[in-house]
């Protein structure tokens, strides 16, 4: 049986970084990024692999509370800092999945890996990419019933009155979606020169995607994966921009393929 265990990890990238992860099981090393909703959205993902690999699962900096340097701004901050995490660890054969944000973030990392210690990437409904035809929903924009509309195939069912948060937690909700403005907000949501990057990112990518997502469509993730060199898209019914909530069983079973499919444990 695995139990998660909580750590401080400082990465290279700078020493007043301290990475908040949550850690968990043995085996092939996997990086599990949460996006703007945070690691409780992802902990379905990170708890089934933890079975049968080594979950990392950070906390990005600023979300739940978790300090964030002022030299932090951007999304190939991230990238970089969870690279250096990978190289300070001495971790090699890393399956790295991302939701949303993470997606993000996971690509971003694709492209800089030059010592090759990523050898599988899994992004779910990611941003990051513009899509001349495809523009992504201006998140900030919308109040709470559009954000379930856009988000969920079953918006009733996952609604959330913003009156019955409590306070505490609704300030936390708050603080992180301030902290990824400062991330993401400009330019909103993507990095004009990542999609042309892609082409040069030979690690086996899958992109899954809810067929409801209305935040990001499933023409966009078609888009984004046709920009990498190796990559498939999966397209999961009776799902939104969350699928691994929705729909766990169809994703996870994506996953864990994928996840055999990349394993190299003779990488060096």
């Amino acid at each position: 049986m695995t139990t998660d265990s909580h750590s401080l990890a400082h990465a290279a990238a700078c020493d007043d970084l301290d990475l908040t992860l949550s850690e968990a099981g043995t085996g092939r090393p996997v990086l599990v990024l949460h996006g703007g909703g945070g690691p409780a959205t992802v902990a379905g993902i990170a708890s089934h692999l933890s079975r049968t690999a080594h979950t990392l699962t950070p906390v990005h900096p600023g979300w739940e509370g978790t300090p964030r340097p002022d030299w932090l701004t951007g999304v190939d901050d991230l990238a970089m800092a969870y690279l250096h995490l990978l190289h300070d660890r001495g971790l090699r054969n890393v399956l790295v999945i991302g939701s949303s944000l993470g997606g993000w973030i996971a690509a971003e990392m694709a492209v800089r890996d030059t010592a090759g210690v990523i050898s599988g990437l899994v992004m779910i409904d990611a941003v990051g990419v513009h899509i001349a035809d495809e523009p992504i929903t201006d998140f900030f924009a919308l109040d709470a019933r559009g954000v379930a509309k856009h988000s969920w195939h079953d918006p009733d069912r996952y609604y959330v009155d913003p009156a019955a948060i409590p306070a505490d937690q609704l300030a936390i909700r708050q603080a992180n979606m301030a902290t990824m403005r400062v991330l993401a907000g400009e330019p909103y949501m993507h990095d004009a020169k990542l999609l042309r990057r892609l082409s040069r990112v030979h690690t086996p990518a899958l992109l899954l995607w809810g067929e409801s997502d209305r935040v990001v469509t499933p023409a966009y993730g078609a888009a984004y994966a046709a920009a990498f060199a190796d990559a498939h898209l999966e397209v999961i019914p009776e799902a939104g921009h969350l699928p691994h909530i929705e729909q766990p069983e169809a994703t996870l079973a994506l996953i864990d393929a994928h996840a055999h499919r990349t394993d190299n444990p003779d990488a060096t």
